[in-house]
């Protein structure tokens, strides 16, 4: 198995916009109709796809694909008709806290009984969950810290500073042995899963998307960048404790070293980050623009609210004995 960095294959449609935005990339059918997307779930396996597809060509794109179609003005038409009712969920839904402060020190706060995916995992999680759990992820995690990078220019002094500080480490210090995606790719090699970029994609289900959405839709509009800071705190701050757990569980069930060293790796990193992006990159932030406070909570709130989506999908499905994945690896 590599980590050679090609093109991932479109995806397998889900629906009837996934399936239109597929059948355009091909240039075997016209530009997709955004009215089809009246009526549809903003959450749904179908808009979820459809949007993914969209972001993605921001990154890497797909094989066979003309990387023009980045600008492309029917897809980015499409995408914002797909963003307006994402978005829209997130804020009636996402909505905890209306300051910053306070929807941080929350994030300090371990809870006494944890019931995450992460406390599942490290004391009765089994192999073939952690196989799954690692599938899940790796839309993010293979490109891990990308999606953070675009709020950089939006940012000034103290904010900016830290943020870069931050993204330095997560893109290896440097050196490409520590990038985090390569490690990432590394922990799954020793789990047995294929770590090509993109490889899970019909595999993952909407609850991953969805969170792996939310990161590129807060980070290529410069308009929420706020929601963009308080999502990257939330990662930040909860990293290592879930990371320690993670790191235990892997230790536990035999998964392999370079499993283990991804999350060790990301227990004592994270520590350090947390403080960071707390102090400079959120304290800078409110500090040049105060009036994005309310923003900043808004992102704690939307991730929060996304990942809990996820580990219900996750735990429902383990619990049962069953697969969490569309696509069992």
């Amino acid at each position: 198995m590599d980590f050679e960095p090609r093109e991932p294959a479109l995806p397998s449609a889900r629906g009837p916009i996934s399936e239109a935005i597929t059948e355009y990339l091909r240039s075997t059918g016209p530009p997709p109709d955004d009215k089809a997307l009246f009526g549809a779930d903003p959450l749904g396996d179908d808009p979820q796809l459809a949007l993914y597809m969209c972001y993605e060509l921001h990154y890497r794109g797909f094989a066979d694909v003309d990387a023009d179609r980045e600008w492309d003005p029917d897809l980015l038409r499409v995408r914002a008709a797909l963003e307006q009712p994402f978005l829209g969920l997130l804020r009636d839904a996402a909505h905890t806290h209306k300051r910053a402060d306070e929807a941080v020190d929350e994030l300090l706060v371990e809870p006494v009984d944890g019931n995450g995916v992460s406390h599942f995992l490290q004391h009765e999680g089994e192999l073939w969950q952690l196989r799954e759990y690692a599938a899940q992820r790796s839309l993010y995690h293979l490109k891990e810290a990308d999606p953070h990078a675009w709020v950089l220019p939006r940012l000034w002094g103290r904010a900016k500073a830290g943020m870069a500080a931050v993204e330095f480490d997560e893109f290896g210090g440097g050196r490409a042995d520590r990038v985090h995606a390569r490690l990432f790719a590394d922990l799954m090699a020793d789990l047995d899963l294929d770590p090509s970029y993109g490889h899970y994609l019909d595999a993952t289900g909407a609850e991953a998307l969805a969170v792996v959405n939310m990161m590129s839709l807060f980070g290529l509009h410069r308009a929420l960048r706020g929601a963009l800071v308080g999502h990257f705190a939330a990662v930040e701050i909860t990293s290592s404790p879930g990371s320690r757990r993670l790191a235990q569980a892997m230790r536990r069930t035999g998964a392999g070293p370079a499993a283990v060293h991804f999350y060790d790796e990301h227990v004592e990193a994270d520590a350090v980050h947390e403080q960071i992006v707390r102090r400079e990159v959120v304290a800078g932030l409110l500090e040049e623009e105060p009036h994005l406070d309310g923003d900043v909570a808004f992102g704690v709130d939307a991730t929060a609210y996304l990942e809990d989506r996820l580990a219900e999908r996750l735990l429902d499905a383990w619990r049962a004995g069953e697969s969490s994945l569309r696509i069992p690896v």
